[in-house]
């Protein structure tokens, strides 16, 4: 009950709440600095450290930052204003390097109505994006749906929304000029500012369009927009007996599709979102409830049951928590209102610009952390795990089913998936960038449990999440989201790409020492050595596949096992005395 009654109390919360902080801290001025991201902890819960931040606010002062680091032969990173990436993509290595951070580069370069075009700064959000086409009664076509996100994270990570139509979901995809700002010999004055388009330098706009940001800073992105639509958006919950073929036919059907699957539920939410004409009647937004800020006090009592339920290893009181969350959750329409006010019926109509993205925690007033996005780490508040990547369609329906036989195993075993509202799925496609997706495909973002406090405690039915992250990754050659997973989905990840090899050409060309690059980042690209970490428990975390007992919790009764399905897979499970 206590639950139930702080999901409801939160629904009533201020639209208000305290900013999230800045992910980097310093010690003196702007030297001697940390590092973290939005959750405030990375995979392996390292700490990141550099000497100095800096906060270029003109694509001058950023020239200069890169020369000047590049001159001194310093690491550096790019830190956004909100560091939402899960891996250490923002980390320099050791304690010598430069991190800068976009956060004041987020102005309006110039608007062209006619050709349909707009150039922002790399530190403009997604939600400042969407705005400024609005006022030229234009549209961003396909985005992620949290509008926090910047133009340079966008473009790093290759984040996406859903759709198989036009280009594809892919943010980057719609990108016709980028401005990168990169390592320079002597001669160049230690920097040098490239103007990449695929008409003039396709190889190189190829590669920057998803860089993993290890070809220098982003400092300028056009995008090419569409005149203003609307959307007419529906959600229909019904039983998944056909999932599996469904899934691989309805993105053909509908601009918008995606899917929240409640599989110990049996049952998927479909979201049936299509593009209608402007003059179609309707005011409608989209508030995606849990992007809203929400009571601190609410979110901590949410955490709170969530960890007695681990403690317990009680997977009824799991699921029916679950099945409050999800059946909440579908009886408020997600956070979708007719009018910006209410919801009345479906479907809901209205404009691209209202319907796409949301994030209203981010409209805030400093109120003292009364109020706060629900991850906000210096609450207590959601801490999890994040496990996302792109299953090919035309081995989904197989993906599906092999996830459906898991649950017949154990019926209740991925309640621990439906906490967090399901399993969000959405459709991709192929894309011109090296580093984007290969193929059309599903992306499926599996949420779960991490314990704050102890790395090295399981977590109930891990076994059967690590079998459905491995099934996906080596089974069925699924590729990571970059900016989503832990270090295990990176294991070898890159021979997955097919220009990967010109993608590193071109890193070489652009940084040939090497001064963007991090331990890091040289093996998710399978430059130097292997991104998993072997140790006492690293499998609890990700941070490896387990080969040994050790590996997982043996004192408390978790062991390494074959997976039931997937038997390459190797997995913690609980072992009865």
């Amino acid at each position: 009950m206590a639950f139930w009654l702080s999901l409801i109390f939160c629904l009533f919360t201020f639209a208000s709440s305290t900013p999230p902080d800045d992910p980097v801290k310093c010690e003196s001025g702007n030297t001697i600095c940390t590092v973290t991201n939005s959750y405030g902890s990375f995979p392996d819960r390292s700490i990141c450290q550099a000497a100095k931040v800096e906060y270029p606010r003109t694509e001058e002062e950023l020239v200069s930052v890169v020369a000047a680091a590049t001159r001194a032969g310093q690491k550096m990173r790019v830190v956004t204003r909100y560091s939402h990436s899960l891996p250490k993509l923002v980390c320099t290595d050791g304690k010598d390097g430069v991190l800068i951070s976009t956060k004041f580069l987020n102005n309006v370069v110039r608007t062209n109505r006619e050709a349909k075009t707009l150039t922002v700064e790399s530190g403009v959000t997604l939600r400042q994006l969407i705005e400024e086409a609005a006022k030229l009664d234009l549209a961003l076509p396909y985005a992620p749906y949290w509008w926090g996100l910047t133009v340079g994270g966008l473009m790093g990570t290759g984040a996406h929304g859903s759709s198989l139509w036009g280009k594809g979901s892919a943010v980057h995809d719609y990108v016709t000029e980028i401005r990168l700002v990169s390592p320079g010999l002597a001669s160049d004055g230690y920097v040098k500012v490239r103007v990449l388009s695929e008409a003039n330098d396709p190889e190189e706009f190829r590669a920057a369009k998803v860089s993993l940001g290890v070809l220098g800073v982003i400092s300028q992105v056009t995008f090419e927009l569409q005149p203003m639509f609307k959307r007419s958006l529906t959600y229909v919950m019904i039983d998944d007996s056909d999932f599996g073929d469904q899934a691989v036919t309805f993105g053909e059907k509908h601009e918008f599709a995606d899917f929240i699957w409640l599989p110990s539920q049996g049952k998927v939410v479909y979201r049936i979102d299509d593009r209608v004409p402007v003059n179609t009647s309707g005011s409608g937004l989209f508030n995606f409830y849990p992007f809203r800020s929400q009571l601190s006090l609410a979110l901590a009592t949410d955490r709170s049951l969530e960890e007695i339920d681990e403690s317990l290893q009680d997977a009824n009181i799991k699921c029916m928590r679950a099945e409050l969350v999800s059946s909440f959750m579908f009886s408020i329409s997600y956070g979708l209102t007719n009018n910006g006010i209410i919801f009345t019926g479906y479907p809901v109509i209205g404009m691209q610009n209202r319907m796409m993205s949301s994030g209203s925690c981010l409209d805030s007033r400093n109120d003292g952390l009364i109020t706060a996005c629900p991850w906000d780490p210096r609450i207590k508040g959601q801490f999890f795990h994040q496990t996302t990547f792109s299953v090919p369609l035309t081995r989904v329906k197989s993906f599906i089913n092999d996830i459906k036989a898991l649950v017949k195993i154990k019926p209740k075993s991925l309640c621990v998936l439906e906490g967090s509202n399901g399993i969000l799925i959405r459709y991709v496609t192929s894309s011109t960038a090296f580093l984007g997706k290969e193929e059309k495909a599903l992306d499926f973002d599996l949420t779960y449990y991490r314990n704050k406090k102890d790395p090295l405690v399981p977590r109930l039915y891990e076994d059967y999440i690590e079998e459905i992250e491995q099934m996906a990754m080596f089974k069925y050659n699924a590729l990571p989201h970059w900016g989503k997973n832990r270090n295990l989905a990176f294991d070898g990840a890159i021979r997955k790409y097919k220009n990967a090899n010109t993608f590193l050409k071109v890193k070489e060309r652009f940084d040939s020492l090497g001064l963007f690059s991090t331990q890091w980042t040289d093996q998710i690209l399978g430059l130097k050595g292997n991104v998993t970490i072997v140790k006492q428990g690293c499998a609890l975390e990700g941070l490896c596949i387990c080969s040994e007992d050790s590996h997982c919790a043996p004192n408390k009764g978790y062991l390494c096992r074959p997976g039931k399905i997937y038997r390459e897979s190797r997995v913690c499970t609980r072992v009865s005395a």
